[in-house]
C-alpha cells in the first residue's frame, strides 16, 4: 500500500489558501497527509475553521513545526523575503520543497538555496506553474529538438491594472526591502508577471530542468503608485547565446491584456494573446501546431512535487531553472536603481481612497508601440522616458553591486 506524502504548508493566506483549497478538495484521496500548517496570522486564511475541524495543527513559525513534526514535502508560499531561509530550514530537516515563485529576491540568496539543496540531497521545485504544464513541456521539447531553428527574439507584453488595495494588502507589496532590511524587490516582473519573464528563459534551456542564462540586461523602470519599487517596466536582455528577450509590463494602465507574446525563431514563430489562450506556432513550412493552454493545469506543480518527493525524481522547474529570472531582475534593478516617476500631469485617479485606481494617460499606446517595434520608450522619444544603463551579468554574483 502506498503511504501518503506528509506535507507542511507554509503560509495559508494568499497563494497558500489556493494550495489549501486544492488539498481540502482531495482530502480523502489518500495521496497526502497534512502534518501541519505554518502562519503567524492564521486567522486571515479563509479555510481556518475547516483546518481546526480537521484537527490540523497550526504553528507560528516553521521552526516550531519541525520541533514537533516531520514532513516529506514543505510547500512554501510565504512572502518573497522568507523563501531562502524557510527553504534552507526545510532542507536541513530532510524535507523536499515546493517554493512559490520567485525563487528569491537576490541571486546570492538563490545560490545559497542551491547549495543547501545539494548538501541535503533533496529536491526543490519552484512554483512557476507554466513550467509544469503539458503545453510548455511540449513546446520546450520541440524547441530542443530544433524544429523551430535558432531562437532570434522572444518578447512579451503584459498589462494588468491594479489598485491601491493591491499595494496595501500586506506590508511588503511594492517594496524593495522589508522593515528588517531583507530584500523583497516586489514588482510586476518579480511577482504577478514573473511567470512570463521566467518562461522565455525556461523554454530556451538546453535541458528539461534548466533555463537559458541572461548575459546582459538594460531596463527602464517607472512608477505611478506611491510605492518604493516600479509598477511599470521595460526590459531588454540578451542570453548567453545571443537571443534577445524583451519584456513590457505595467500595473498602472487601463487596459487588461493578459500575457501577449511572440517568440521568433529562424524557422517559425510561437504566439499567444490573453489569459487562457492556447499557445500556437506556425513553422516556415506552413505547418501549424497548437500546444494548448498553459493555464489549464495551475496546480499540477503541487501534485508533481508530491510525486517527486515520493519517488525521489527531479521536478520540471527547480532552482537551477528559476535563477535566470532572478539574475535578470537583479540586473534590471541595477540598470535603473532610482525609479523614474511618471509626470503628475499624466496620472489619472479613479475611485475611493484606499481602493483608488491609478493609471497613466497614453501608457497602453506607448507600451503597445514599443512591443510592436521592439523598442524602449526612450528609443521612441517619449517625453517622460529615461534610459537605464546596460548591466553585464556574465560574472554577476551579488545584489546590489554585481
Amino acid at each position: 500500500m502506498n503511504e501518503p506524502v506528509s506535507l507542511v504548508l507554509v503560509g495559508i493566506g494568499g497563494m497558500g489558501s489556493v494550495y489549501l483549497e486544492a488539498l481540502l478538495d482531495k482530502w480523502e484521496s489518500g495521496v497526502f497527509r497534512l502534518a501541519g500548517a505554518v502562519d503567524p496570522e492564521p486567522e486571515r486564511c479563509p479555510h481556518i475553521d475547516k483546518l481546526h475541524l480537521l484537527g490540523v495543527q497550526i504553528f507560528e513559525k516553521l521552526e516550531d513545526f519541525y520541533a514537533r513534526e516531520r514532513a516529506q514535502l514543505a510547500i512554501i508560499s510565504s512572502p518573497i523575503q522568507f523563501h531562502p531561509l524557510q527553504t534552507r530550514l526545510a532542507l536541513a530537516h530532510r524535507s523536499h520543497v515546493l517554493c512559490e515563485k520567485p525563487v528569491a529576491a537576490t541571486i546570492q540568496e538563490a545560490r545559497d538555496m542551491l547549495e543547501a539543496k545539494k548538501e541535503a540531497g533533496k529536491h526543490v521545485a519552484i512554483g512557476y506553474q507554466w513550467s509544469f504544464s503539458s503545453a510548455i513541456q511540449r513546446l520546450k521539447k520541440d524547441i530542443k529538438q530544433g524544429i523551430f531553428g535558432r531562437p532570434k527574439r522572444l518578447k512579451c507584453l503584459y498589462l494588468w491594472p491594479r489598485d491601491e488595495a493591491y499595494y496595501r494588502r500586506n506590508d511588503w507589496a511594492g517594496k524593495k526591502r522589508d522593515s528588517k532590511g531583507r530584500w523583497i524587490l516586489d514588482s510586476p516582473a518579480n511577482n504577478a508577471m514573473a511567470h512570463d519573464l521566467h518562461n522565455m528563459f525556461y523554454i530556451l534551456g538546453k535541458t528539461g530542468e534548466t533555463s537559458a542564462l541572461p548575459a546582459r540586461v538594460e531596463a527602464e523602470l517607472y512608477r505611478a503608485y506611491d510605492i518604493e519599487n516600479f509598477d511599470t517596466g521595460v526590459l531588454r536582455c540578451f542570453t548567453e547565446e545571443g537571443t534577445e528577450i524583451l519584456f513590457y509590463v505595467s500595473h498602472a494602465c487601463e487596459a487588461d491584456t493578459g500575457p501577449v507574446f511572440r517568440y521568433e525563431f529562424e524557422a517559425g514563430a510561437v504566439e499567444a494573446r490573453g489569459r487562457n489562450a492556447d499557445i500556437k506556432a506556425l513553422l516556415a513550412t506552413g505547418e501549424a501546431i497548437n500546444y494548448g493552454n498553459p493555464d489549464s493545469e495551475p496546480l499540477r506543480k503541487m501534485w508533481e512535487a508530491m510525486d517527486c518527493a515520493k519517488r525521489e525524481t527531479i521536478p520540471a522547474c527547480g532552482i537551477e531553472a528559476a535563477v535566470s529570472q532572478t539574475l535578470c531582475l537583479n540586473g534590471a534593478q541595477e540598470s535603473m536603481p532610482e525609479i523614474t516617476n511618471f509626470p503628475f500631469s499624466l496620472i489619472k485617479r479613479r475611485g475611493e481612497p484606499g481602493q483608488m485606481s491609478i493609471t497613466v494617460k497614453g501608457l497602453e499606446d506607448v507600451l503597445g508601440e514599443c512591443y510592436e517595434k521592439n523598442l524602449f520608450p526612450s528609443e521612441l522619444g517619449v517625453s517622460w522616458s529615461k534610459k537605464g544603463k546596460v548591466i553585464d551579468l556574465t560574472h554577476y554574483r551579488n545584489f546590489p553591486g554585481g
